[in-house]
């Protein structure tokens, strides 16, 4: 793994705006920006017509313009550029395995609140084991040109959804993190569902399951956050533990987040996405940037 900050780019406003976010962050973690633009006119029929050349003549402008932009605005940022004539997914899956993160833009839903990940997006996703920041452009606003660093960037706290029976080093340590380089706090959620129960006094035993399955997710979520909150002291955290729809929860809190963290479980089945219920809602309807983070 090399220690970059890898973005894909493709010239429309939501790679732009993942452009801008991926450059700040890079900033902040001290780290070059790799700016990808991969092309494969094979297997879409728009592109049939377009000679290679005329292409890589395009890809390679929009990759200077980008980086004529981000020069200006981080002038001690080292950014590299890249165009190929590959596969996107194959291309972004090889190059965000090598990077620390690799961010890629997303488009919102209309009068919706949300993103909608196309599939080059999905199929990375599920495929890719390093962490992976999806941004569209209303989640994001560029630094103003006398303010590069980003400074007055976005406000707001990290939330991050925890599933307490398999929490995830990988994504603890991501949320932890994120939230350190920030200076902002960490807010940590876990929903829980009552089981389903059968027998001639519902009614008595509903009460009593509730209190013990509350209990019991509370302990589980402050036994998955000690370790951390000792490795993190100066880092605010704040656990949620409530009955409740995780990816509704989320979705609900991103709406004054900074950034939300969810865990994607590593999967070898070849047929699916392997991006799981709650993240695949959750990258669809945040409105805030969202971090998949694979985890074992």
């Amino acid at each position: 793994m090399s220690s970059t900050v890898t973005v894909g780019l493709d010239g429309s406003r939501e790679s732009l705006a993942a452009v801008d976010w991926a450059a700040e962050e890079a900033v902040r973690r001290a780290v070059p920006l790799r700016l990808l633009q991969a092309w494969c006119g094979d297997g879409d029929p728009r592109t049939l017509l377009v000679d290679p050349i005329v292409a890589r003549g395009w890809g390679e402008r929009t990759l200077g313009a980008a980086e004529r932009r981000l020069r200006r605005r981080h002038p001690a940022l080292d950014v590299e550029t890249e165009w190929t004539s590959s596969d996107a997914v194959e291309v972004l899956c090889a190059a965000g395995n090598e990077a620390e993160l690799l961010v890629l833009g997303s488009r919102g839903l209309g009068g919706l609140a949300g993103f909608l990940a196309g599939s080059v997006s999905l199929a990375v996703l599920g495929r890719i084991r390093r962490p992976v920041v999806l941004v569209r452009p209303h989640t994001h606003r560029a630094p103003r040109e006398d303010d590069p660093a980003g400074a007055g960037g976005p406000a707001g706290e990290v939330v991050l959804g925890l599933d307490v029976a398999s929490p995830g080093d990988e994504v603890l340590a991501f949320g932890f993190a994120a939230a350190d380089r920030y200076g902002c706090g960490l807010r940590v959620l876990h929903s829980w569902a009552v089981p389903a129960v059968y027998g001639p006094d519902m009614g008595g035993a509903l009460p009593l399951l509730m209190t013990e399955v509350a209990q019991d997710a509370r302990r589980a979520l402050d036994e998955a956050l000690a370790p951390w909150t000792d490795k993190y002291p100066d880092v605010p955290v704040v656990p949620e533990c409530h009955q409740g729809r995780p990816a509704q929860d989320l979705a609900e809190a991103s709406r004054d987040a900074r950034l939300i963290v969810v865990g994607r479980r590593n999967r070898r089945a070849r047929i699916g996405t392997h991006i799981g219920a709650v993240t695949h809602a959750v990258i669809h309807h945040s409105q805030a940037p969202v971090a998949v983070v694979p985890h074992d």
